[in-house]
Parts: structure tokens; C-alpha cells; sequence
């Protein structure tokens, strides 16, 4: 009786998992258009890490024409067209692209696929008990939205006139009559911006809809409720630049003038237009995006350095409500200190003077959840792994990025300090030892879930401390250098007298940035060698939150019985337990 009822049981199953296709997919369904968030998240991290090192690329060629500008390039400057590289030299228009692209690549096909649609994707549903994403076929359609997107962009390489040189921010009316590079990027920012919301939405309905019995607001981890704040940044600040970018391409092909003035005079000829557009009406429209983009990138990268801390400092996290608080006002404020970029235009005092207030207002929720994790390190008996190097590190990076930030949230100090190499230190403390550290710490520590196998310890250590020290060789001269008065986008930084007084710094950064690329072949080889190895123990971290109730790799449908949430996410040393880590999932020590 029982062996013919098991055997009905396992024949009900088996018709179950056929009924659905759990085993009967094909490859190209299983691994290219899957529907199963684990695999897209894969997809997209691959995707994003590919065009990561590329972005890094075209910054390292850019950094030859600043350190040794008019010099021909070695070895690639012959391998490049002689458009591109004449005589092995950089030309001007070259230079102006591998600038817009390095921009455009790295934040919206590198560090945003990677935090949202990669670590979003893989740890969102499992951190809160989901079987996968609310909307799978959206979730893959956003990822093919996302990947012909990025090709396309990088097809403007090979247009007539090259790619895209008006800047990662496309400035009109510059961008409006430059080459037909500018149409690719707007073509592909318009698949890119696309990808973002339709995956924005399908993380807003998960997380509100699908979390595990038990799983109450305040009792998920801290990176759920950044992905959660990101998602609404992603679903209220995209359109406008979705809708600047048509209407920069009607501009270009259909002869409006949303963005061209009247009047507007070309290699001495006058341009017949309509007229009557605004240049500034796109810098209002893009910065609106572009301001809470920041927070897109870092507040994923925040949420990732909360685990890591949690987890090697066995304690649990200092302020977990603060933080929380602290994420949705630093996302509601992201929307009113955009013209903070836009000091400059002539806007009046009073304007100026709101958006001054705004950007200091906005630095406190940032102290606030830098301070929390800081004290979150007071009195723990931290463990140095990897993924801790990389955490440990974010914090003073992070906090450089933010306090150099200030002068240029000020009108006085922003009118000398603005578009000068200061900006790009700014800017790249915040994104680069900042966010780029943080996705580094999520990719160690995530390792040993998605693939089953841990990276090796020895290989990691190595990558981070050059890493640690040539991306601060990178970033720190230009702060002197902006300060010296030295513009950044300049094809030829001598061609100034103040230029030259610190072009021995550009050299430094050079040679900085070729450590820094040489830093990243253990983490490459660490990567994909790790694989081969023997599989690691299922919770390595002993961890507390509920991704680690899953098998590891997780198998379809992600958990063997749907959990059940006891207890908050960081219970680690309790005093009076046996182990000093209490997971969420675990009934018999609630």
C-alpha cells in the first residue's frame, strides 16, 4: 500500500515537473531565455562585468593621450584605425569618444546591471523567501531590453564619424548636431533606461507581494530595503530621461527643436531651425535622472556592505531601523537637489540657494548610514575575509567621496571648482573605491551561493590591497589637480601653463590606472578557476539571513520547503545560544 502510494506521489511530481517544463527545457530556454531570476541574475552580472572591464579599457587608452599627450600610443595605437589613431596618435574626436563612452558604460551598463540587475535579481527573492521574481517574463524581457541596449551602444565605434562624443550627459546643442554616433547612444539609452524600469517594477511587486510567512517589513535585511528604495528611484527618474532621449533624437532626425535655439551659428553658417528650444530644458531633464542615479549605485552598494559587516563582525547591525529610515529619506530628497549640477546656467540666488540647502540636507542620511556601520564595527570580533577587506575599505572611500562633495554643493565654491579634474575625484571616490568595492565584497561573498564553490582567500587578499592602492594613486591627484584649476575633458591638459604645473600627477594616475588593470587578473583568474574547485560547506558564512535556507547552488522554485521567518536578520553572539549565529529560518531556537 505505502510503496504504490510513494510511487502514485513520485508519478504525480514527475507529471507536475513535465507539466511545467521544470526538466524538459531546452538549452537555449533553460540558460538564454530563462525565466528563472537566478540565471537572469547570472546573465545580467556577466553581462555588466564584460562591459565593466570594457569601460575600463577605453579609460586606460584615455589615459595615455593625458599623461603623454601627442605621443604615439605602443604596440594598440597601430592596431587602430588610422581615423581613430593617426600615426599611432590619439585624435582630438577619438579622445571626445572614449570619454562619453567610458561614462555612458560603466554606469549604465556596468555598475547598475550589476548591483540591480545582478545581486538584485540573484538575492532579492532569495533573501526574502520568494520561489523567483513576481513577473518572470518581464524580468527576461527587461534583460533583452538591457543586452541588445549595451551592443548597440558599443556598435557606435564602428558608425560613420565614430561613437558618441558629446559627453556621457549628451549635451545639446552639441549633441544635437554631432555625428550619427549620437543617434546609437540615444537609440540604446532608450533600450537601457527601458530594461530599468520594466525590472524597477517587477522588484517593487516581489518584494511588496511575495515575502515569506513571517518575513514583516522590519524584519528583512538591509539589502532588500535598498534594492526596494532603488526600484522606486529607478521607476520615478527614469521616464524624463526616456522622454528627453526621443525627444533628442526627433532633434536629430525629424528637425524639431526641443533643445536647438534660435539663432545658433555653425563653422560660421547659420543653422535653419525652427528654434526657440532650450539647451538647459535637457540639462534639467537629465539631471533629474542623473542626480538619483548616484543613489542607484550606491544604495545597493550600501545594502551589500550591511551583510558583509553584519556577518564578519558576529554582531548584529548598529541602528537597523535608523538605516532603513535613512535609505527612504536619502531616496525621497534624491529628487530635489538635481540643479545642484547646474550651479553654472545662470539660474538666479533664490534657485541656487534651494538647491544648495537640498544637497547639504541630503549629506546627512549619508553620515547617518555611514556612522551606523562604523558602529557596527565598535566591539565585534571581525573576521578579515575578503569580502570584509572590500567593506572595510568602502567606508573611508565612501566617506572621501561624500565629504569632497560638499565645496561643490556650495554656488561659491562650485563656480571655481566645477568641470575642473576635482569633479572627476569627486565623483569617482564615490562610484569606483565606493561602489565598485562594494560589488567586489557581494561578488566574494555571494560566491559560494550561486556556484556552490568558494574563492580562493589568498587570491582575493592580493586583488584588493593593489587594487586598494592604485585606485587611490587614480583619484586622489585629481582633487590637487582640480584645485590647481586644471578642466577636466581636455584633449591636451598642457596646452595651459597651470596644466603643465601638474602634469606629473597625470603620469602618476596613468600608471596608476595600468596597476590598477593588472590588479584585476587574480580576481579574473580567481573567477573562473574557483569553479573547478570542491564544493564548499552550504552556509560558509554562517549567516543568518534567508538565502542560506536554500541549497547552494539554489535548484528551481529556489527553496525545498517553503520557509518560514522567526526572527530580525542580524542575530549573531545572542547571549546565551550555543552558536553565535541564530538564523532567520531556524524554529527551534526561536
Amino acid at each position: 500500500m505505502s510503496a504504490s502510494t510513494t510511487h502514485g506521489h513520485a508519478a504525480a511530481a514527475h507529471a507536475h515537473d513535465a507539466g511545467h517544463g521544470h526538466h524538459e527545457l531546452p538549452f537555449w530556454r533553460k540558460y538564454i531565455f530563462s525565466v528563472d531570476h537566478k540565471v537572469i541574475g547570472v546573465q545580467y552580472a556577466v553581462s555588466a562585468l564584460v562591459f565593466l572591464f570594457f569601460g575600463f579599457c577605453l579609460m586606460m587608452l584615455l589615459r595615455w593621450q593625458l599623461a603623454y599627450p601627442g605621443q604615439p600610443l605602443p604596440v594598440i595605437g597601430k592596431l587602430l584605425s588610422e581615423s581613430t589613431m593617426p600615426g599611432g596618435v590619439m585624435a582630438p574626436e577619438f579622445y571626445n569618444q572614449l570619454g562619453a563612452m567610458h561614462g555612458t558604460i560603466m554606469v549604465f551598463m556596468g555598475i547598475v546591471p550589476l548591483a540591480v540587475g545582478g545581486f538584485g535579481n540573484y538575492v532579492v527573492p532569495l533573501q526574502i523567501g520568494a520561489p523567483d521574481m513576481a513577473f518572470p517574463r518581464l524580468n527576461m524581457a527587461s534583460y533583452w531590453a538591457f543586452l541588445p541596449g549595451g551592443i548597440l551602444m558599443l556598435l557606435g565605434f564602428v558608425a560613420p564619424g565614430g561613437a558618441a562624443q558629446s559627453g556621457w550627459t549628451s549635451y545639446p546643442p552639441l549633441s544635437d548636431i554631432a555625428t550619427t554616433g549620437q543617434t546609437i547612444w540615444l537609440l540604446a539609452m532608450v533600450l537601457l533606461i527601458t530594461s530599468s524600469l520594466l525590472g524597477s517594477i517587477n522588484f517593487i511587486v516581489t518584494i511588496v507581494q511575495l515575502r515569506a510567512k513571517g518575513l514583516t517589513f522590519f524584519r528583512m535585511p538591509f539589502f532588500v530595503h535598498a534594492q526596494f528604495v532603488t526600484s522606486f528611484l529607478l521607476l520615478l527618474a527614469f521616464p524624463p530621461l526616456e522622454a528627453a532621449s526621443v525627444m533628442q533624437l526627433m532633434d536629430r532626425l525629424a528637425g524639431t527643436s526641443f533643445f536647438l535655439p534660435s539663432g545658433l551659428v555653425i563653422s560660421g553658417e547659420q543653422l535653419h531651425v525652427a528654434g526657440g528650444g532650450s539647451p538647459l530644458l535637457w540639462q534639467h531633464l537629465f539631471w533629474f535622472l542623473a542626480h538619483p542615479e548616484v543613489y542607484v549605485l550606491i544604495l545597493p552598494a550600501m545594502g551589500i556592505i550591511a551583510e558583509v559587516i553584519a556577518n564578519n563582525t558576529r554582531k548584529p547591525l548598529w541602528g537597523y531601523r535608523l538605516l532603513v529610515y535613512s535609505a527612504i529619506f536619502l531616496g525621497f530628497m534624491s529628487f530635489v537637489v538635481w540643479a545642484h549640477h547646474m550651479f553654472m546656467t545662470g539660474m538666479g540666488t533664490t534657485m541656487s540657494t534651494f538647491f544648495q540647502t537640498t544637497t547639504m540636507i541630503i549629506s546627512i542620511p549619508s553620515v547617518v548610514i555611514l556612522t551606523c556601520f562604523i558602529m557596527s564595527l565598535y566591539g565585534g570580533a571581525i573576521r578579515f575575509t575578503v569580502p570584509m577587506l572590500f567593506a572595510t575599505a568602502f567606508l573611508p572611500m565612501f566617506a572621501i567621496g561624500g565629504l569632497t562633495g560638499l565645496p561643490l554643493g556650495l554656488t561659491a565654491s562650485d563656480i571655481y571648482l566645477h568641470d575642473t579634474f576635482y569633479v572627476i575625484g569627486h565623483f569617482h571616490y564615490v562610484v569606483a573605491p565606493g561602489t565598485i568595492f562594494a560589488l567586489f565584497a557581494g561578488i566574494y561573498y555571494w560566491y559560494p551561493k550561486v556556484t556552490g564553490k568558494q574563492m580562493n582567500q589568498t587570491l582575493g587578499k592580493i586583488h584588493f590591497w593593489v587594487s586598494f592602492i592604485c585606485i587611490n594613486g587614480i583619484f586622489m591627484p585629481m582633487f590637487w589637480q582640480g584645485m590647481a584649476g586644471l578642466s577636466r575633458r581636455l584633449y591636451d591638459p598642457t596646452i595651459y601653463a597651470h596644466g603643465r604645473a601638474v602634469q606629473s600627477l597625470n603620469v602618476l594616475i596613468s600608471w596608476s590606472a595600468w596597476g590598477l588593470a593588472i590588479a584585476q587578473l587574480p580576481f579574473i583568474w580567481n573567477f573562473f578557476s574557483s569553479l573547478r574547485r570542491p564544493k564548499a560547506a552550504e552556509n560558509p558564512w554562517q549567516a543568518t539571513t534567508l538565502e542560506w535556507a536554500a541549497p547552494s547552488p539554489p535548484p528551481h522554485g529556489n527553496f525545498v520547503t517553503p520557509p518560514v521567518v522567526y526572527r530580525d536578520p542580524y542575530e549573531y553572539s545572542v547571549p546565551g545560544k550555543a552558536k553565535d549565529f541564530s538564523p532567520q529560518f531556524a524554529a527551534g531556537e526561536a
